[in-house]
């Protein structure tokens, strides 16, 4: 990142602060957020600020929506947004939701970087240890039901508070999703509540009439795992014979069934150099988007021999410099990557032109530049904790899939007061307390390191991430001499 990128960013964040930071500005959004006659007055607001009528609001009402629009036009300018997207976005629940979070969030904690939310933007929610593969890596060491796993009714009531507690985005994962018979009854609860809705599935089960059944459902995005560009490759990763075949075919049904698609694969030493081969076969399957799973030594892959195959600084460098280069080809499908280095990538990525500013799993606009980098700031790097968590089969919350610290069960405390009383999740949220070189990093806000990964390989959250190239003397200090 140039000096002037920094000196623009430095004056957007001063900017934000002054405008939105302030204690008035944080009583007015109090005011938004309350509850009145009209019921939901930030959602009464919204819908006054993106033109839909309410002729029977109240004057609080009305004046809210002035107050937003005031926030939003400001907001835009100094994130240097196209407010007429805003304003669209804002049609959607999703978006909604968000806003609320954010607001919420502001008038909480103040404005912090990163920020701290209300809720988590995103809950991963492991709904069975069933599974019909055996990964080398699964990070549940997945294959038969736990005795505790919930029941459709505590499933759909948990959905209830989730929706409740303001989370926007909902992903079944596992184990296997699919192996749950229930699983499109939940999909369609949760899409009731207007939350985005995805799975995590290694496809082997997505026949035609089960993605039929998805999208009717309301799914909005499915991630199908490839780990590999030929059959010998992914088999022997995914542990059965035949899991390629059955996996294309699943892939081929979700994109028939006009399912937004995605294929994720975790890389290691072995397979790292087949990123080409695999963007391509997801271009020639018509995937709209690629994720690349930075490898955590937990569960199954945290034995030695497991440890052994994780990339080494060097080479996650160099895959995630490949990774830019063939974005920039403009080929679908978009590659992204859950290691948070890749932000930090992107943006020394001749000096920050490239594609745009990851953030999790999506970026933060198309060859953003100036303030609206700020964006990443504020919401970027590791979200463990933070931008989202897990919710295990039997109600264990943990700060992330690959992180097993239980830090309550929504059997016996609410997910809210989980969420913002946890000593865990408080301690993710301060990257002021991360040591070694991810402490003093430049890029410590829009990376911050991975935390699972700290966590996996020292026992400490705020340890450095040993994974990425400027920790190269912690990468080697773990190796065997």
């Amino acid at each position: 990142m140039s000096q002037k990128q920094q000196d623009s960013n430095a004056l957007a964040i001063a900017g934000i602060r002054r405008w939105i930071g302030n204690p008035l500005a944080r009583r007015f959004i109090r005011f938004l957020i309350t509850e009145d006659t009209c019921g939901n007055r930030l959602d009464t607001a919204i819908d006054l600020y993106i033109g839909i009528g309410h002729p029977e609001a109240c004057i609080k009402c009305r004046f809210a929506g002035l107050l937003l629009q005031m926030i939003m036009q400001q907001s835009a300018r100094i994130f240097g947004v196209d407010e007429s997207q805003v304003r669209g976005g804002l049609q959607e629940p999703v978006f909604r939701k968000g806003l609320k979070n954010v607001l919420k969030g502001i008038s909480d904690y103040g404005v912090t970087m990163p920020q701290k939310l209300d809720a988590p933007f995103l809950v991963v929610w492991d709904v069975t240890q069933q599974c019909n593969l055996r990964c080398r890596h699964c990070y549940r060491d997945a294959g038969t039901a736990l005795p505790g796993e919930m029941n459709t009714d505590d499933s759909c009531a948990l959905i209830d508070q989730l929706s409740d507690a303001g989370i926007a985005a909902l992903a079944f994962s596992g184990g296997e999703p699919l192996m749950r018979k229930d699983l499109v009854t939940l999909i369609a609860r949760a899409k009731s509540h207007g939350l985005y809705v995805s799975v995590a599935s290694n496809g082997t089960l997505v026949t035609p009439e089960m993605a039929g059944r998805l999208r009717t459902a309301g799914m909005d995005y499915i991630e199908i795992s490839v780990d590999g560009c030929d059959a010998a490759t992914h088999d022997n990763f995914r542990g059965m014979p035949g899991a390629f075949s059955r996996t294309m075919e699943g892939i081929k049904n979700c994109v028939d069934a006009g399912i937004y698609t995605c294929i994720a694969t975790t890389l290691t030493r072995e397979t790292w150099h087949q990123v080409d081969a695999i963007h391509a076969l997801g271009h020639d399957l018509g995937v709209q988007r690629m994720m690349i799973f930075n490898f955590i030594p937990t569960g199954r892959g945290a034995d030695k021999e497991a440890q052994a195959k994780d990339l080494r600084p060097e080479e996650r460098e160099a895959l995630l410099k490949r990774i830019m280069a063939l974005n920039e080809t403009g080929e679908p499908p978009l590659i992204l990557s859950t290691a948070p280095q890749f932000a930090r990538v992107a943006l020394q990525w001749e000096n920050g032109n490239g594609k745009g500013v990851p953030v999790g799993h999506f970026y933060a606009g198309d060859e953003l530049a100036g303030p609206a980098r700020t964006l990443a700031e504020f919401i970027g790097g590791c979200g463990a904790g933070r931008l989202y968590c897990s919710i295990e089969p039997e109600g264990d919350v943990q700060p992330c899939v690959f992180m097993p610290l239980v830090v309550g069960n929504v059997r016996e405390r609410p997910f809210c007061e989980i969420w913002h009383t946890a000593p865990v999740l408080l301690q993710l949220r301060d990257r002021r307390e991360l040591k070694g070189t991810c402490g003093t990093c430049r890029y410590r806000l829009v990376c911050g390191g991975c935390r699972a990964r700290a966590w996996a390989y020292y026992g400490d959250l705020n340890a450095p991430d040993p994974g990425c190239i400027l920790n190269q003397q912690s990468w080697n200090a773990l190796q065997p001499p």
